[in-house]
């Protein structure tokens, strides 16, 4: 199954391997393989063997290999490029080979794929340029999908404005998937909520938030929509609105913590203290590692401060102190394993046979202490991206030390021909001096001389076989005896006899002559043709005496040399692996310590508001209790901040290999990525 997104894609643009019609845009004509070596990149492509597949046709395109498929071994090559995460040469790539000669809808999937992944990978502005590199409207649902991901690029760049009118024109394609309207919807009332309409923005996220959902990922959206619009009600100060928003919130949804926190505060800012401690004891059931649920630890001794219960509250605030500071031994525990360099193995360890490339994600954590708080850790897009570029330098370095083994093995090989040659010298060089061929080639004219004398005197006996040749030369010997003989009848008898046996000989000669002479003349052509490949290997022996020393000297230099390449990648690689896990490391413990100084800031404020009851209780002597003090001051913190806006998923790859919604905030680019 293709992972890669825009490996599939550049398989189309690539091989062309599904026929297409004359009129059809969206496909290139199919193309035959006529380049041996294209074809064997292109197996290695097929079997998900991507880096394979870019190192033969790099190595093909170098000794010009592929002479008849040029342009399109470097189309995919750039989509090879941009499977592995080598954004940067895949772009220029596709700058330089998407010409107005490709057809315009292959053109226009190649640069939306290429957005994509620019958007993923936080590069915006290279995302609004390749997007604007899309010409005239492609099919429905790439163009919803398109207009979808600009209107998100417009919005991470604050063009609220575009990103609005871009986004309130969107029309949901016939037969696509629903989700891409809750998408549209949801990002056009985040537009309108950042862009100060939050009235405007009402409609389009209540729409979304109380939609008909069935699948985790509408779900998801849903709670995600109410979430949003719940908090921006609480930014403008409209609790009851927000209360009514936070309410459809799922209990269970990966977004409750939040809805639950909010709730609260809706229900406190309404004055309902007492009905504010419902999802906040909710919310303190829960793991504490959640923001929300720290903020439950302060939240509830402050509603009973309210309610003028300052036993509970203060047992409350008690309460939490100590789970903070539990809590934060266990970080420094954490952080402590982190930095120890360890983390890291252990991480890519639980993830042995997965896939390397940009499009890999971690799905499974080890069995560890501290993997508890590596979720939150890697929910960070930081993280991420260096946890899938330190993979992919364990990738390089070994393979670095696959081809280190096989220079290895070249090195042997050569050093065995070496020994071979040696041994064979002698016999080789007794054989050039023997003159063999030559001997043999004399012979052979010789025998076809003689052949020629035979045809041409009609020496039947000649060919007759071995008991012919000495019944004839028997005959030859009589006859001379009986040519001397005097005239007498008893000689007259033998010679008469004797005439009758040549007679029968002859006959026997004459007949098979023809054919015995055809055999003699195929048997010189069969010798003939020996001599001849005789000849050639002669010649060849000879080349290679001379040769063999001067080659086997070549190939040792280009195996030295290519070893010594390896070592000082290997150097090199080793250094940027280092470094990166360094960088991962700090990442890590950073995230981690910034958890640790927000439970301490909380921790500051439950002793100090504990002190201050105390220190009041102390001094009000049976009067009044005064004015609870909230975590944060007298009034409520305020509400998170809007979510971003989602980025709907694609839909040629299966949802695990999508890109990460763009509710985190877009990085900057990190000069991350591994040596090429």
């Amino acid at each position: 199954m293709r992972t890669p997104l825009l490996a599939a894609v550049l398989a189309v643009l690539a091989a062309a391997q599904a026929p297409a019609a004359r009129h059809d845009a969206e496909k290139l004509p199919v193309t035959r393989i006529r380049d041996l070596h294209y074809g064997d990149a292109l197996f290695y492509f097929y079997q998900d063997e991507e880096f394979e597949a870019l190192t033969r046709l790099l190595a093909y395109e170098h000794w010009n290999r592929v002479p008849h498929h040029l342009d399109e071994a470097q189309l995919l090559e750039g989509g090879l490029y941009l499977s592995l995460g080598m954004h940067n040469e895949a772009g220029e790539r596709f700058a330089r080979l998407l010409t107005d000669e490709v057809p315009t809808g292959v053109r226009n999937r190649a640069w939306f794929y290429v957005a994509q992944v620019w958007y993923a990978r936080g590069y915006l502005e290279k995302a609004d340029a390749a997007l604007r590199k899309v010409s005239g409207r492609m099919s429905p649902e790439l163009e919803a999908q398109k207009e979808l991901l600009f209107g998100n690029v417009l919005m991470h760049e604050g063009r609220y404005d575009e990103a609005i009118r871009m986004l309130s024109l969107w029309r949901e394609p016939e037969g696509g998937r629903r989700i891409w309207s809750g998408y549209a919807r949801f990002n056009l009332g985040v537009a309108l909520v950042r862009n100060g309409r939050l009235a405007d923005a009402d409609p389009f996220l209540t729409a979304v938030g109380s939609m008909i959902a069935t699948t985790p990922e509408l779900l998801a959206l849903k709670d995600r929509a109410s979430l949003a619009l719940g908090f921006a009600y609480l930014q403008a100060n409209q609790p009851a609105r927000a209360r009514s928003a936070l309410a459809r919130v799922r209990l269970n949804g990966p977004y409750s913590n939040k809805a639950l926190l909010g709730t609260g505060w809706a229900l406190a800012s309404l004055g309902d203290y007492q009905g504010a401690l419902t999802p906040w004891m909710e919310l303190r059931s829960r793991d504490l590692l959640d923001a929300a649920v720290q903020e439950s630890y302060l939240a509830i001794p402050y509603a009973f401060a309210k309610l003028n219960a300052n036993a509970q509250s203060a047992e409350y605030y008690e309460s939490a102190v100590n789970s903070f500071d539990a809590e934060s031994g266990r970080i420094d525990a954490a952080i402590a394993r982190i930095r120890n360099g360890d983390m890291l193995q252990r991480v890519l360890t639980s993830e042995q046979g997965a896939r390397y490339g940009w499009f890999w994600q971690l799905k499974n954590l080890p069995d560890a202490p501290e993997s508890r708080y590596l979720y939150a850790v890697l929910a960070g897009h930081d993280f991420q991206e260096g946890l899938k570029n330190y993979r992919d330098l364990l990738f390089l370095n070994g393979a670095l030390g696959r081809w280190d083994e096989s220079m290895a093995a070249f090195e042997d090989m050569i050093e065995t021909r070496e020994r071979a040659y040696a041994e064979r010298l002698p016999r080789a060089d007794a054989l050039l001096t023997s003159g063999a061929v030559q001997k043999l080639q004399q012979r052979n004219t010789a025998l076809a001389n003689e052949l020629r004398g035979i045809e041409t005197g009609g020496d039947m006996s000649a060919l007759g076989t071995a008991a012919e040749r000495e019944q004839w030369a028997r005959v030859r010997r009589v006859e001379a005896a009986l040519a001397g003989a005097p005239e007498t009848p008893e000689y007259a008898d033998l010679r008469a006899r004797l005439a009758l046996v040549k007679g029968v000989l002859q006959f026997g000669l004459n007949d098979a002559f023809k054919a015995r002479l055809w055999q003699e003349h195929r048997a010189l052509k069969d010798l003939n043709l020996a001599l001849h490949e005789a000849q050639s290997r002669w010649i060849r022996v000879e080349r290679d005496r001379r040769n063999v020393p001067t080659n086997t000297g070549e190939f040792a230099a280009r195996v030295t040399s290519l070893k010594q390449r390896i070592d000082a990648l290997q150097t090199r690689l080793a250094g940027a692996e280092h470094k990166q896990g360094e960088f991962l490391a700090r990442v890590a413990a950073h995230q981690l310590e910034e958890q640790k100084d927000r439970l301490a800031t909380y921790q500051v404020q439950a002793r100090f508001a504990l002190a201050t009851m105390y220190d009041r209780a102390a001094n009000a002597q049976g009067a009044r209790a005064p004015p609870p003090v909230s975590p944060a001051g007298e009034t409520p913190p305020a509400p998170e901040a809007m979510p971003e806006p989602e980025a709907p998923p694609a839909t040629e790859p299966p949802p695990a290999h999508e890109p990460p919604p763009a509710h985190e905030e877009a990085p900057a680019p990190k000069a991350q990525e591994p040596p090429r």
